[in-house]
């Protein structure tokens, strides 16, 4: 499967599983939700995994990658950021989240001294610039109170925790261990660890019997699980956690759509324009200027004219800064001397 396939199965599940979350949230604590998805995962995969003959057998070191994988990814990130939600509205929340984006370029430069190149920080500026004005109306109203500043606290602690899964996986496929399994077995020790958690908190291990909840449950736990979890990280380990993290600022933009078709969400022009920053900077990072020069041609119909002129300028600006600082100091001088 090559890139471009993994990276829209990625966004478009994950979009989708905002509004299924909905669901899971009321009669079950949310620490006991995770648990149900990671066990039905885990076990999938290990029964997908046992039919094909894959190997399931691996040493103490493996294991310890497999744990951190769970710790990070699979459980500690899925707690902060259900509890951030009790907080603060889920806009702030995701925003706070996508911040997540930026820790994997810096903690792929620290971790691995991967050189970033420009086009990413642009790519990841105008992604952050996006989802702001996408949700500056719900941001925007916010008061920094105590509740509001623990919320986002622990929302980004959420954003952390996964970045820091995000490095453990792309070393274990940098020591070629299979994603598959890697998978199975960091499922199994998130459940078993977000479990723990849940029995010392004293949380009731109930269930809800309703299609609305098994179903969410089972749409959560085989393809936001299993099917995006398997083609984020193989596509981490093919293009970097620097370039596939940009996937955390794309699924709420799906969000957004699909509550525009089933929510009646109305389209304004905040929606517009921070859609259009965040495709562009989706472009900039993953296709460079031979995708977003046609991108920006093709929206120059009229519909938020200063949002495509901005986002001309700030390339213009990325490409040849030098040669225009150059001209502008000419021109400074210029009306000095006249």
């Amino acid at each position: 499967m090559n890139n471009l396939a993994l990276y829209s199965i990625t966004v478009l599940v994950w979009g989708s599983t905002w509004l299924l979350i909905n669901f899971q949230l009321g009669t079950v604590a949310p620490e006991v939700s995770v648990v149900y998805r990671y066990a039905i995962a885990a076990t999938l995969l290990f029964a997908w995994s046992g039919v094909r003959g894959l190997k399931l057998r691996f040493g103490l070191f493996a294991h310890f990658r497999f744990f951190l994988l769970g710790m990070f990814l699979f459980s500690f990130n899925y707690i902060a950021t259900y509890s951030a939600q009790e907080y603060i509205p889920s806009a702030l929340n995701a925003v706070a989240f996508s911040t997540m984006m930026w820790m994997n370029v810096l903690n792929t430069r620290m971790f691995f001294g991967t050189r970033i190149e420009p086009k990413v920080w642009l790519g990841a500026l105008l992604g952050m610039a996006g989802i702001a004005i996408l949700f500056w109306p719900e941001v925007s109203t916010i008061s920094f109170s105590d509740r509001t500043l623990i919320g986002a606290g622990l929302s980004l602690a959420g954003a952390l925790l996964a970045s820091l899964g995000n490095m453990v996986s792309h070393q274990a496929q940098r020591e070629s261990l299979p994603i598959l399994q890697s998978n199975a077995w960091g499922m199994f020790y998130g459940m078993a660890i977000t479990a723990l958690i849940a029995w010392r908190r004293e949380l009731p291990f109930n269930f809800e019997f309703t299609p609305s909840y098994i179903g969410s449950l089972l749409y959560l736990a085989v393809f936001g699980s299993i099917v995006a979890f398997g083609s984020y990280l193989k596509l981490m380990g093919r293009i970097g956690p620097h370039k596939a993290g940009y996937a955390v600022v794309m699924f709420p933009v799906v969000a957004l759509v699909l509550s525009v078709m089933f929510e009646g969400l109305a389209v304004e022009p905040h929606i517009v324009t921070g859609v259009l920053f965040v495709l562009a900077g989706n472009l900039v990072i993953l296709g460079g200027r031979q995708l977003l020069r046609p991108i920006l041609k093709s929206f120059q119909w009229g519909v938020t004219p200063v949002a495509v002129e901005s986002l001309k300028r700030l390339w213009l600006t990325a490409t040849t800064v030098k040669p225009l600082l150059q001209d502008e100091i000419k021109r400074a001088d210029c009306r000095d001397g006249g």
